[in-house]
């Protein structure tokens, strides 16, 4: 297993609605871990690499209704 994190910038903070969509995401084989960081408006991801990638994590974000607006590159 590939561990990687991908930190994406939002627009408009989740709601009860989109946190509810985001246990579904959640139950993805191979996300191990979303985390928010309200004052930088940022979500990170870690995921498995070799089951996964940073544009199917963005694409699983959206569906559950995140205002995603670019990918954080990490250093």
């Amino acid at each position: 297993m590939t561990q990687l994190d991908a930190v994406f910038l939002y627009g408009t903070a989740p709601g009860t609605r989109e946190l509810r969509a985001l246990d579904s995401v959640r139950e993805v084989y191979g996300i191990r871990r979303i985390t928010f960081n309200d004052l930088e408006s940022t979500v990170r991801v870690e995921f498995d690499a070799s089951r996964l990638n940073a544009d199917v994590v963005a694409s699983l974000l959206r569906r559950a209704g995140l205002d995603l607006k670019d990918r954080v590159q990490l250093v």
